[in-house]
């Protein structure tokens, strides 16, 4: 019973907390004529941001792998330190739970880093 109210709490939070994420503004009610409007009015090509679509797509492209990176370190210092508490001592295993760890961490420096040169020059140019 205990893990079914922990269980239950834990999806209601979970749930607020992605209802405040995603603002009020996600649940107005749109006009769906306007928006089809917006659709036909673009697709004739807006002549005066020509040279934005290749730096967008190089950001997003970036973002997602950003975001994709950090959940992949994420993982892995948890799984590294899942084995740090399990090795019992033997110093191989600490060892190797440690290098994935730190590995785990350096990737996710590097990413940022990668992250933030990638901004600096796609906002240069």
């Amino acid at each position: 019973m205990k893990k079914l109210l922990s269980s239950l709490f834990i999806v209601l939070a979970l749930a607020g907390v992605t209802t405040l994420a995603l603002g009020a503004n996600s649940f107005a009610v749109v006009d769906p004529s306007a928006e089809v409007g917006k659709g036909v009015v673009g697709a004739g090509g807006d002549k005066s941001d020509t040279g934005t679509a290749l730096p967008k797509l190089i950001q997003d492209v970036v973002n997602v792998l950003l975001y994709v990176i950090g959940a992949v370190a994420v993982i892995m210092i948890v799984i590294g330190g899942i084995r740090y508490t399990t090795s019992n001592g033997d110093s191989s295993q600490v060892t190797s739970a440690k290098n994935t760890i730190l590995y785990a961490v350096v990737g996710l420096v590097i990413a940022l880093l990668a992250y933030a040169i990638v901004n600096f020059v796609v906002n240069a140019f």
